[in-house]
């Protein structure tokens, strides 16, 4: 008989079990405390990641854009996408939002946010416009669908094909919208750039997949790790040429609560319209869930280093990526809390 091992009594309040869940919370919400980290680090040493810093972050941007499409790709569910394919009009319905509604969305932000923030920077516009055209998430809406016991199958399809279309989609999206706000040159050289940096890693890891599918399966933790830490670098770098260009300087503190009422209401509006258009086209409960989740959320993963490829020349460019990195925790927050809500109604 093995002998009996008794371990200590974690009574709700006590240090250990309070101790415990606060490490079971860091785990959990690693990478956005890792975001406002990597945004401190750059506000105390700024040199390293500027442009032609002793990082290189010229260098080791375009290397680290390749190896995120190529990860995003070996980690695309392509094999369980087939399950979701018949619900034609939940797809219709989640790509018009992510690549119609929202950039409509976006040029309305353009003309009614300076009229309400006098101040704000041409730069928070382009980068509230560009948050608009992104595609959604894959990992976190499927995750969440799941949750809230909705239909699961059709989310992994509709959030895959708008990851699938959106690295080509996207940039061509920014340029139309912004070159009818006056903002944008030509798009030419840098769709080839986009595709030499996305599209070909992306593939190559979409066709990679099918040879070592499970291994790969297996190790998602590790290609999340790596995925991430390369996100962490390019907001590093980004944010260290805004501190050298002294941008935070001139706008202070009012920036960043301004960016987060913006945040706050468009997701609040995206929100009620998602809703209001899953009523109006009968969607029952599973559907509809996997309707909100795929359509209200915008990729981080995919987001910064897309714009890298297309603000990249510009030390502004941590103030384009301002309005994503604070959407970006606040879509978890709220999506957590109502994935959870409606899982209990179940």
């Amino acid at each position: 008989m093995p002998p009996i091992t008794t371990a200590p009594l974690q009574t709700p309040g006590s240090r250990t079990s309070w101790a415990a869940g606060f490490w079971t919370w860091v785990r959990r919400n690693g990478f956005v405390l890792g975001l406002f980290g990597v945004v401190g680090l750059a506000f105390l040493f700024p040199e390293p990641g500027s442009r032609h810093g002793w990082l290189h972050p010229e260098l080791i941007s375009n290397f680290g854009i390749a190896l995120i499409l190529f990860l995003q790709g070996l980690s695309m569910p392509l094999e369980k996408v087939k399950r979701g394919a018949g619900n034609w009009q939940l797809h219709v319905i989640i790509q018009l939002f992510t690549f119609v509604v929202f950039p409509i969305v976006g040029l309305g932000f353009q003309l009614l946010v300076p009229h309400i923030w006098v101040n704000e920077p041409a730069a928070i516009q382009q980068g509230f416009l560009y948050l608009c055209v992104l595609p959604s998430t894959v990992s976190t809406s499927v995750v969440l669908t799941s949750v809230a016991h909705g239909n699961t199958a059709a989310a992994i399809l509709s959030a895959a094909f708008s990851n699938i279309v959106g690295v080509v989609l996207t940039p061509l999206l920014v340029s139309f919208l912004m070159q009818v706000t006056g903002q944008s040159g030509p798009i030419g050289p840098l769709l080839i750039q986009i595709t030499l940096l996305t599209l070909v890693p992306f593939a190559g890891g979409v066709a990679l997949r099918h040879f070592i599918q499970s291994w790969i399966d297996a190790r998602k933790s590790w290609v999340n790790l790596i995925s991430n830490s390369v996100i962490l670098f390019i907001v590093y770098t980004a944010f260290c040429d805004s501190v050298i260009e002294r941008i935070w300087d001139k706008y202070g503190i009012a920036l960043t609560v301004g960016v987060l009422a913006c945040v706050a209401l468009l997701f609040g509006m995206m929100s009620l319209l998602i809703h209001l258009v899953s009523l109006a086209a009968k969607l029952n409960r599973e559907d509809g869930i996997a309707v909100y989740f795929c359509s209200v959320k915008k990729t981080l993963a995919m987001g910064v280093p897309l714009a890298m490829l297309i603000f990249g020349s510009r030390t502004d460019l941590s103030l384009i990526l301002l309005p994503i990195m604070f959407y970006h925790p606040f879509q978890l927050f709220v999506n957590g809390v109502l994935a959870n809500r409606w899982a209990r109604e179940v």
